[in-house]
């Protein structure tokens, strides 16, 4: 047996956890991904060969699978073409103010967070409903047999929907989250893993993340769905007054038809910069948003 060999952990446990620690300093949801990838391989491999304890398991999966260090190495290539298809190189380098200004409407990524801060409302309801009927439920149905199943229910959809909102953000506002869950430790008892449900930071941190999604939700639905329409309210004016060619009432203002072949410029100068204003303001909100998302639903890479 050579060294490499020799150096295999024995357990699933102690392999995710040598895994873990050759992860140091990556991404927290790569680290997330790599554990719960290995976990399932390995007990996979272990149902298939009851026979074979996990040590023999671990040893005969090293050469396809791969040790800890491998496996960490084989997932930090990997992100890194996973960021690059997250944040494509940037365009070249715009020299003029004007251009960098502007350029925002060429950036695919601008227009993703616009609508995410629009959808925000919408989905700031169902996750602030979510989270109050079940909490409510949950405690009111806690001294009856049929509550404790209804409550590893409930904080399992949580996790799941933890799942969904990073997807969600990776999509729309390209901050790297999870594709798979926390790994469970399978291998303590039940009971134990029922208790480190309750107690793991991150299912509170997450409700409490679905909490601030409706307040959040409403500020950026009105802010930009407001920056939205009275910027194309300002850039289609001058054709309102073109056409009507007797006035227009703009946001309680009323602009005289002898007025529109001075006004209709001004307007539209007004209305242009206003829009471009709006889409820069997005992108600088998504990204703060991804990052209090990745903040608050994403395990720690220190797995404490």
């Amino acid at each position: 047996m050579n060294a490499h060999a020799a150096a295999l952990p024995t357990t699933i446990p102690a392999y995710l956890e040598q895994l873990r620690r050759s992860l140091a300093g990556a991404d927290p949801a790569l680290v997330q991904d790599a554990l719960y990838d290995a976990e399932e391989y390995l007990r996979s491999e272990l149902a298939e060969n009851p026979g074979r304890s996990e040590a023999e398991v671990i040893a005969a999966v090293a050469g396809s699978y791969g040790a800890p260090d491998e496996v960490a190495d084989i997932y930090r290539d990997t992100e890194v073409k996973v960021q690059t298809a997250l944040r494509p190189p940037p365009a070249p380098p715009r020299r003029s103010a004007l251009g960098r200004f502007f350029g925002v409407a060429a950036e695919p990524r601008t227009y993703a967070a616009l609508l995410y801060m629009l959808l925000a409302l919408a989905t700031g309801v169902f996750y602030f409903t979510w989270v109050v009927v079940g909490v409510s439920l949950s405690l009111g149905l806690a001294v009856l047999i049929v509550g404790v199943p209804f409550v590893i229910l409930y904080f399992g959809s949580v996790r799941v929907l933890s799942l969904v909102e990073g997807r969600i953000v990776e999509t729309m506002l390209g901050e790297r989250m999870p594709r798979r869950p926390l790994y469970a430790s399978r291998g303590k008892p039940l009971l134990k893993r029922i208790g480190e449900l309750f107690t793991d930071p991150r299912i509170w941190a997450t409700q409490l993340y679905f909490l601030l999604m409706l307040p959040l939700g409403v500020l950026y639905f009105t802010v930009f769905a407001t920056l939205l329409a009275v910027a194309l309210a300002l850039m289609l004016a001058p054709l309102g007054l073109w056409l009507s060619g007797e006035g227009l009432w703009l946001d309680g203002v009323y602009l005289d038809s002898g007025l529109q072949l001075w006004a209709a410029p001004l307007l539209l100068v007004a209305g242009v910069p206003l829009l471009f204003a709006a889409l820069h303001l997005a992108r600088a909100v998504g990204r703060l948003h991804g990052l209090l998302a990745k903040h608050m639903l994403v395990k720690s890479a220190q797995y404490e």
